[in-house]
């Protein structure tokens, strides 16, 4: 505990949304503390259902993304993941949902929204 609290002090401590995690999973009962841990990973993990359209824009053009099943549409082709996508459209390693709007948006702080 000494050891994490020096790393805390020079590093910095865990973001609001991790602390409120932790406090709630420590008050609640031992069959609910799975709850708030769900929550969370199902705010991350998003299912887009076939027929979605994502728009991004990039460099002055919109790009218009369709979700098929079990893959994306773009340009004409097909790919397996946003990411792929991203990367097809800048030319450089996205997180792909990140890069549509997708993913909470990281603040200068280090922290997220």
């Amino acid at each position: 505990m000494l050891a994490w609290r020096v790393q805390a002090d020079a590093l910095g401590d865990l973001d609001g949304e991790s602390m409120r995690l932790l406090k709630q999973t420590a008050s609640a009962s031992a069959a609910d503390q799975i709850t708030p841990v769900l929550a969370i990973g199902d705010r991350r993990r998003r299912t887009l259902l076939p027929g979605t359209i994502l728009s991004r824009d990039w460099n002055g053009q919109t790009h218009r993304v369709m979700v098929i099943a079990g893959a994306y549409a773009w340009d004409g082709k097909t790919y397996d993941s946003l990411s792929q996508v991203a990367f097809a459209i800048t030319g450089t390693r996205w997180n792909g949902p990140r890069f549509f709007g997708l993913r909470d948006k990281i603040h200068s702080d280090g922290g997220a929204n």
